[in-house]
């Protein structure tokens, strides 16, 4: 692990876009941000996702994030309520790609579950279990900052794990494709 990096945590949306950043020190963890871009007050969605974009490039240039830890659409009954969900996504993943930063995409249980040991978790569980380790004073009104506070925590959490989603076929394979993970 490198002995200092930046995380911005995202938790994307079309009313609401949250937003946290933590800064890791040899290892340990330091809060520097969190907030929310307000989107309500604009009808239009093209709009929105411009907002959306400008605000993560503005966050990039100003506290020059290492990664990006994004909440991935969980999904719903509304295939509506799912595409702009996408879009808000995509446009923040792409105003970080455009600054060649990696993004990492986590589901909602996955982050809830690195939070609170709960997959399952409230969105006031993860807020509280935020506030106690990152020793913040205040929660916010809204709970949407806390949530990307806690995808890029749960980033932090998840440093240097293997995917357990990848297969290997043998040693060989693992080796493979974790070269940087091996000491020579």
């Amino acid at each position: 692990m490198e002995n200092e990096k930046i995380i911005l945590g995202i938790d994307p949306g079309t009313t609401i876009m949250g937003f946290g950043l933590i800064k890791v020190v040899k290892g340990n963890m330091e809060f520097l941000q969190m907030n929310e871009l307000l989107l309500n007050k604009y009808k239009d969605p093209y709009t929105k996702l411009k907002l959306i974009f400008e605000r993560t490039i503005e966050l990039i240039d100003t506290y020059h994030p290492d990664e990006i830890a994004i909440e991935a659409p969980f999904f719903g009954k509304n295939v509506q309520s799912m595409l702009k969900l996408g879009r808000a996504q995509g446009v923040a993943m792409a105003a970080g790609l455009s600054r060649q930063i990696p993004i990492t995409e986590y589901l909602p249980k996955k982050i809830k579950m690195a939070i609170t040991g709960n997959g399952n978790a409230s969105k006031e569980q993860v807020a509280k279990m935020l506030q106690s380790v990152l020793k913040l004073k205040t929660l916010p009104k809204n709970l949407d900052s806390t949530d990307g506070l806690a995808a890029a925590v749960c980033h932090f959490y998840n440093a240097g794990r293997i995917d357990i989603g990848k297969s290997y076929s043998g040693w060989d394979a693992f080796v493979k494709q974790n070269e940087k993970r091996i000491k020579k």
